[in-house]
């Protein structure tokens, strides 16, 4: 059974996008990659004035310019990675430093923190649900490949610029938050935005991790009572995206203790309180992903035992046959022999006796009936024993 890997192959043709010895700072866009769309969203309330809100969909360098100028603090997210050029605007617009742009278009990249003068960037990885990748069937438990979408964040003083691989994300309760004006989104800085988008990315992956839970359950129910090769396959690819999710959850418990840790002036002290309650809840996470892949690893050996019992089972079976069976072919091997009768009184006189045959069927009949007898009240045989 073959299982393909596409986030190995995505990894292969990042690390070749740009041949050995290109410059730094040097932007270049995966040809694969998505056309970007970006919004823009403005947000704020200046003093002894209502909180404000502008969004704009598919907005323009010049539409974010503009935003900037009028709005107290601009959230500016762009979908899809496919156009170098516009990043590079964006970037110049925001001051941003191309190093940590290139990383944007590089998007292999483990989680971090970076610090850039007057700005953060932070590379965190989103989960993406299993249910919506290809699906993987073995025996009766049907397992999904999953994937991480980068997720490239610049915190600055009044904004945050957020790329992002793929179209759609878990983001939707941040930004009706600031529609709504709800919570303390829209009156804090945008460093409370980074901890909310963190904090979304975080709690998306708990419904994967509960996912991965339940297909262990019906795995572990399957390597019991059913075990087949089809549950080798599954086993071993569930352990492969449970290792996935390792991946990126890992790393991105050091991003965000460092954050937690270093004195930036771009996160506030009460900002920090925040962050450390996700720095919990990411540790956590890492409890739950490492019970997972432990149970992962036992599921093996799980199938191994039950393999073992119905062999054990299947070698019983023959072996009580061939022992009921041992005796009855001794007994008939006595009168299968070649002896003549008519040579004397001792060679084989029951083969003249008219109830010889009656006689050995009798034998052979106790015989059997004894050993069953016996097998019986020993445990060896009864209800039950021959069901793998």
């Amino acid at each position: 059974m073959h299982i393909r890997r596409p986030r190995l192959k995505k990894l292969r043709r990042n690390l070749t996008l740009k041949p050995p010895g290109t410059a730094p700072e040097t932007l270049v866009a995966d040809p694969m990659a998505l056309a970007p769309k970006v919004r823009a969203i403005g947000y704020g309330q200046r003093a002894g004035s209502p909180p404000m809100h502008e969004e704009i969909d598919n907005a323009t360098i010049e539409q974010i310019r503009d935003l900037r100028e009028r709005m107290p603090q601009v959230w500016v997210n762009v979908d899809g990675l496919g156009d170098a050029e516009l990043v590079r605007r964006i970037g110049e617009l925001f001051g941003l430093h191309k190093l940590a742009l290139e990383d944007v278009l590089s998007t292999h990249q483990r989680a971090k923190v970076d610090q850039f003068g007057d700005h953060l960037f932070i590379v965190l990885r989103e989960p993406l649900p299993p249910e919506g990748s290809d699906r993987i069937v073995a025996g009766n438990v049907q397992t999904s490949h999953f994937d991480t979408d980068q997720v490239s964040m610049f915190l600055g003083k009044n904004f945050l610029v957020s790329f992002q691989e793929k179209y759609g994300d878990c983001l939707g309760p941040v930004r009706d938050r600031i529609r709504q004006y709800r919570g303390k989104v829209v009156s804090a800085g945008p460093d409370y935005l980074a901890y909310s988008i963190i904090d979304a990315i975080v709690d998306a992956y708990f419904p994967v991790l509960e996912y991965f839970g339940e297909k262990l359950d019906e795995l572990e129910d399957e390597a019991v009572t059913n075990p087949s090769r089809y549950t080798v396959h599954t086993i071993h690819a569930l352990k492969r995206e449970l290792l996935t999710v390792r991946r990126a959850i890992w790393p991105a418990r050091e991003a965000i203790n460092l954050l937690v840790r270093d004195e930036s002036h771009l996160i506030q002290t009460e900002t920090r309180i925040y962050i450390r309650d996700v720095y919990d809840h990411m540790v956590q996470l890492i409890d739950v992903l490492e019970n997972y892949r432990e149970l992962g690893s036992d599921l093996m050996d799980i199938f191994l035992s039950s393999q073992s019992n119905k062999l054990n089972e299947v070698m019983k079976v023959l072996t009580v046959i061939a022992t009921i069976f041992m005796p009855l072919s001794f007994i008939v091997g006595i009168w299968g022999m070649n002896f003549d009768p008519d040579s004397g009184p001792l060679n084989m006189p029951e083969l003249r006796w008219k109830y010889g045959y009656l006689m050995a069927w009798c034998i052979i009949l106790a015989t059997s009936g004894t050993m069953l007898t016996l097998f019986w009240r020993r445990g060896w045989i009864g209800p039950g024993k021959w069901k793998s």
